[in-house]
Formats: structure tokens, C-alpha cells, sequence
């Protein structure tokens, strides 16, 4: 029961954040993932956190209220290009020139294909 005192801060006076010991925080308070999860994004400044001990010593992660969160903003045609021409990117084998349908290795940088020598086989 330390823990839960040592992290227990529902006003912030100690840590400047309203703070609560892992899986006490209020439920209309989420980290960024779980917001992510319910499809919406935390369109707002850090509401609150959570703190517990670890083997890398204290750790923490931030909260954001639901009710302020919203749905993700709506990307440019320009930034879907964007990130279409980097996908490819990251498909395309410098060796042999091919787009593949897989993400290229970073250990091999370059296609299953040409990493085995296969095509110098065939």
C-alpha cells in the first residue's frame, strides 16, 4: 500500500499534475493509446498521470480527458502522397528495383529475394 500513498496526488500540489498509483486514475481519464483505440485523439493539453515503480525505477504516463478528446484531424491530399510515396519507399528493393508487397527488412536492406541470392540462381 506504499505506492498508493507515495503516488496518491488527486489535486497536483506534489507533482503539479492531478497524479494516481497504476490502475487508480478515474475512468474518464486514458493514455493516449487507449484514446487512439476508441478511434479519437487527445486534442488537448495533459489532464492528469499515472505513476508506479518498475525495475527502471519510477514510471509514468500521461492521461487525457475523453470528454475533451475528439476524432483524428483529417489529413491534406498532399500528406496522403506523402505517406503513400514513403510506404513504397520503404517496400522497394534497392537491389533489384522491385516493389515488393512487404516492408524490407532493416537488418537485410534489401528484398528476401536478393538477401538469399536467388535471383543470381535462377
Amino acid at each position: 500500500m506504499g505506492a498508493v500513498r507515495k503516488f496518491w496526488d488527486p489535486e497536483g500540489e506534489r507533482f503539479g499534475l492531478p497524479t494516481w498509483p497504476w490502475k487508480w486514475a478515474p475512468a474518464h481519464y486514458k493514455t493516449r493509446d487507449q484514446l487512439v483505440a476508441m478511434g479519437l485523439r487527445p486534442h488537448q493539453p495533459i489532464a492528469a498521470q499515472v505513476m508506479w515503480h518498475s525495475k527502471r525505477g519510477v514510471r509514468r504516463a500521461y492521461l487525457y480527458d475523453v470528454a475533451l478528446a475528439g476524432p483524428p484531424k483529417k489529413r491534406s491530399p498532399g500528406q496522403i502522397a506523402s505517406l503513400e510515396a514513403a510506404r513504397r519507399k520503404r517496400r522497394t528493393c534497392p537491389t533489384c528495383g522491385e516493389v515488393r508487397e512487404y516492408t524490407l527488412s532493416t537488418a537485410l536492406k534489401e528484398c528476401t529475394t536478393c538477401a538469399d541470392g536467388l535471383e543470381a540462381a535462377a
